[in-house]
């Protein structure tokens, strides 16, 4: 991940909250503040003119103004009849869903009861305060938008919002709940106690099985092996977390990063965890700039996959869940990735992933979709198809997972129409020897978005889906549809500004 904003940096972004546009899905990259937003691509400028045209000729059917109709069911279709009338039929949606009042309700109505285990998600801890980040709040606020709220709090990525994002404004049933390590461990987002005390809290107020969470390993640490028999003792983790780059922010000075087949030092942790049974490792991978070889010198290869395949191979009783998919490119144009894969058939460290099991013989490593899916989904709808493609070509469909990185990105309803729409195009499918995805509800999709999350952290679906559905969280739910609450499409962060 790159730095934070620069004051020049600054001045060539505005604040999403006014300067994005309110799509039902994202028409632009926003950034949270620790990356400069890339541009919109001529594409998006195309998806976006064409979205608010739907939204004008449209919304009166359905005696709505622009702005009710975008937050509305038949608005979120509109959104993908835009996307597909400039990239072509990746998204199945009907002209119906947008044109007819009612129809879009009834197929969100009967899609809302979908089970959804979300496998990566994150907040911050209440006295996360660095200033770094503060300041690019106060400073929006001083010279851009005087109405921005939380430029104090940090309000807008704490639990309360959490809460709201993942469990009310979106499908998700069961989320996942994660954290980073850094160098500087005042810049962790929440340890691993904090991680516990959210996941009881969440679990206890509902009533029911919501929140899983992780325990975050720092190999190189001084103890850290202590802490990890701690973890097993008391903090009882769903699953690991790992990052073998390291510090996710900074190239290390303290040469932090690590291999996943290190024998030495990772294969007693591997012991350790075999015996207690918590046996998934979630390892963060790929998501570096374009200019990785120079800006991570000596330090990018440690977020390759170099060091899964022998890894899974020696220790086949875990499980190695691969965040983002391994995906290279981060918060760039997908148009160069796509030539190339057009040209080429692979995507950089993702096909690597997606390779290793026949290469080595394992059924143990999985991918996650995560940051990777929502950043190509926006800017290159048949780049996502074929991320998705070559992930279940390589894997396998069981062995894909739904997660969205939220709440980075607001909540991740939009995500999950996307995937539910996303189909691979036939030309596709037939050059490169990809399967359809099929329906929203389907076997592939229902296996990513829930049953292969819950083989992993021993969900019973049936079980889970009936205590959901009447727990506190679903009423609080329901009380809000009740009262007229629409999802958020709101965009908190930075985007490029575009010039008068």
């Amino acid at each position: 991940m790159a730095h934070y904003l620069s004051d020049e940096e600054l001045t060539r972004t505005a604040p999403a909250e006014v300067a994005a546009f309110a799509s039902p899905v994202p028409t632009q990259i926003v950034s949270n503040g620790e990356f400069n937003p890339l541009p919109q691509t001529r594409e998006q400028q195309r998806v976006e003119a064409r979205i608010k045209e739907l939204a004008d000729d449209l919304g009166p059917r359905h005696g709505m103004n622009r702005r009710q109709f975008l937050a509305s069911s038949a608005g979120m279709a509109a959104a993908f009849l835009a996307m597909n009338e400039v990239f072509g039929p990746v998204f199945d949606v009907s002209a119906a869903e947008a044109q007819t009042p009612g129809a879009a309700n009834q197929r969100a109505g009967a899609l809302s009861k979908q089970f959804i285990i979300d496998a990566q998600t994150h907040f911050v801890r209440d006295d996360f305060n660095q200033a770094g980040l503060l300041d690019l709040a106060k400073y929006a606020k001083q010279n851009w938008n005087p109405a921005l709220w939380g430029e104090n709090t940090l309000a807008r990525y704490k639990f309360e919002n959490y809460i709201k994002e993942i469990f009310v404004d979106s499908d998700t049933k069961v989320a996942l709940l994660s954290g980073a390590p850094f160098d500087d461990e005042t810049w962790d987002l929440l340890s691993n106690d904090q991680i516990a005390m959210a996941r009881k809290s969440i679990n206890k107020i509902s009533g029911s099985r919501r929140l899983l969470g992780h325990s975050v390993f720092t190999p190189k640490r001084t103890g850290w092996l202590d802490e990890v028999d701690r973890c097993i003792a008391t903090v009882k983790p769903d699953s690991w977390k790992g990052y073998t780059i390291g510090d996710p922010l900074f190239p290390s000075k303290q040469q932090s990063y690590w291999r996943l087949d290190d024998d030495k030092l990772m294969y007693p942790f591997y012991e350790k965890i075999s015996k207690s049974g918590i046996n998934t490792v979630c390892i963060h991978k790929g998501l570096l700039p374009a200019d990785y070889e120079k800006s991570w010198p000596g330090v990018w290869e440690y977020n390759t996959v170099w060091d899964v395949g022998k890894a899974a191979k020696d220790w086949p009783k875990l499980n190695f869940v691969i965040y983002h998919g391994a995906l290279r490119p981060f918060l760039e144009k997908p148009d160069e990735a796509m030539a190339d894969f057009e040209k080429t058939g692979r995507i950089q460290w993702a096909t690597d992933l997606a390779e290793i099991p026949a290469k080595y013989g394992v059924k143990n490593v999985y991918g996650e979709v995560g940051t990777a899916f929502a950043n190509s989904a926006v800017a290159n709808p048949r780049f996502a198809a074929a991320f998705v493609g070559t992930l279940i070509r390589g894997l396998g469909a069981d062995h894909v997972l739904w997660g969205t990185d939220s709440l980075w990105y607001g909540s991740p309803q939009w995500q999950i129409e996307a995937m539910r729409r996303l189909e691979i195009p036939a030309d596709m499918q037939k050059k490169h020897g990809f399967a359809a995805l099929g329906a929203a509800d389907g076997p592939v999709k229902t296996m990513i978005f829930s049953r292969n999350s819950a083989r992993l952290y021993r969900i019973d679906v049936k079980t889970a889906q009936g205590a959901i559905t009447g727990d506190k969280v679903a009423e609080i739910k329901a009380e809000y549809v009740k009262l007229g609450g629409m999802r958020s499409n709101a965009r908190y962060g930075y985007v490029h500004r575009v010039s008068a």
